[in-house]
């Protein structure tokens, strides 16, 4: 699911890139405020992501059908998951789910398959935000271009709270998108992954040092310390991210 952005152009002209993007923003900054993002509690919030999955993924190719129509693993009760469902005037249209890792909390979907890469990087003290589990309704999805985009800066966001190195486990037809939005980069070839019919790869990318190159090319992903805590504070506060607390506070009085 990555959109393309639009350009008006006259017959005599080459498209306006930088206009298109501009345009793409705007209708991806009105999108955001339309949506509601719901932290996923409840046991009838948690059926809904849980079919909304099931679908996305049997449409795919990614699963085979089952008697339940919902598809879910253990890695959602995890002490550190954050499960999110984002609703369009009061319709579930998207959904994520990210685990922050670290040495403290080792447990993460993505350490299981590739833990010879990842496990040097908690050693070495960092943090990982682990995404897994982006699925989008099929109708909301081409009626807004720009959902992927909404539902995906949540773990922007996530790696600019916890000052973390963004994960993306992804499959290969689906690295560009997160290559040209984040600037993530490969560092492993597809591997078979646990409940998934086709083979997953592994991007990263790090907020501290991409996060000007991001916010100048998609406005829509800057973000104020305020709303990240708000989406994330029931986890401990990383003293790391605390250290950016000032700046941002400066940035949105300036």
């Amino acid at each position: 699911m990555v959109p393309a952005a639009s350009a008006r152009q006259s017959p005599s002209t080459f498209p306006d890139r930088t206009s298109s993007e501009n345009g793409f923003s705007d209708h991806v900054a009105r999108l955001l405020d339309r949506v509601d993002c719901r932290r996923v509690e409840t046991s009838e919030q948690r059926e809904a992501v849980s079919r909304l999955r099931y679908q996305a993924y049997l449409r795919e190719g990614a699963i085979s059908a089952n008697s339940s129509g919902t598809f879910s693993d253990h890695y959602d009760e995890s002490d550190n998951a954050h499960l999110f469902g984002l609703y369009i005037d009061g319709e579930l249209a998207s959904s994520l789910r990210m685990h922050v890792g670290s040495r403290e909390h080792p447990d993460f979907p993505s350490l299981h398959v590739f833990r010879d890469v990842l496990q040097p990087e908690l050693d070495a003290g960092k943090v990982l935000i682990d995404t897994t589990r982006f699925v989008a309704d099929e109708k909301l999805s081409r009626r807004y271009r720009g959902l992927a985009y909404v539902t995906v800066r949540l773990s922007w966001l996530a790696g600019g709270y916890f000052n973390a190195y963004s994960l993306a486990a992804v499959r290969a037809e689906h690295q560009a998108f997160y290559r040209r939005t984040f600037d993530h980069r490969l560092i492993c070839e597809p591997r078979s992954y646990p409940q998934l019919a086709k083979p997953i790869c592994l991007m990263t990318t790090h907020y501290r040092t991409v996060e000007d190159k991001v916010h100048r090319r998609y406005p829509f992903l800057r973000s104020t310390y305020f709303e990240r805590r708000m989406l994330f504070e029931r986890c401990p506060l990383q003293p790391s991210a605390a250290a950016f607390v000032e700046r941002d506070t400066a940035r949105l009085a300036g």
